[in-house]
């Protein structure tokens, strides 16, 4: 195997790994302001990572059941435009809380002065 394949095997499955644990966040995030059915959440991710992350509705429906259970999520039933009532999901209480803390202590490190000139280094 080439150098070059052998990069692009390491990079892909770091960033696939690094796109799974960033689900839940860009998940939750899509919900924050409003409440959303699974094609809007999905539709929402695609467009805030600018298409870097694509998930399929499985993936969505399994975070949000769990999300749900852990009274971080619910829902509402509101008619659908063909067929049967769709469930649209929103952040309780609680979830926005979470997302808030979790925000603060994972995210905004990346507005630090420090952090943002090594992140410099590497795209210069």
């Amino acid at each position: 195997m080439s150098t070059k394949n052998y990069e692009t095997e390491l990079l892909t499955a770091w960033e696939e790994t690094y796109k799974k644990g960033q689900l839940s966040f860009w998940m939750l995030l899509s919900i924050n302001s409003q409440s959303r059915y699974v094609e809007e959440i999905q539709d929402s991710i695609k467009e805030l990572t600018n298409g870097y992350i694509d998930c399929e509705h499985q993936s969505i429906y399994r975070s949000l059941r769990k999300f749900h259970k852990l009274e971080i999520v619910d829902f509402e039933l509101k008619p659908g435009q063909k067929g049967p009532d769709r469930k649209y999901y929103f952040l309780t209480k609680l979830g926005k809380k979470l997302l808030q803390e979790f925000t603060a202590r994972n995210i905004n490190i990346f507005y630090d002065k420090k952090i943002k000139n090594l992140l410099k280094e590497i795209t210069s």
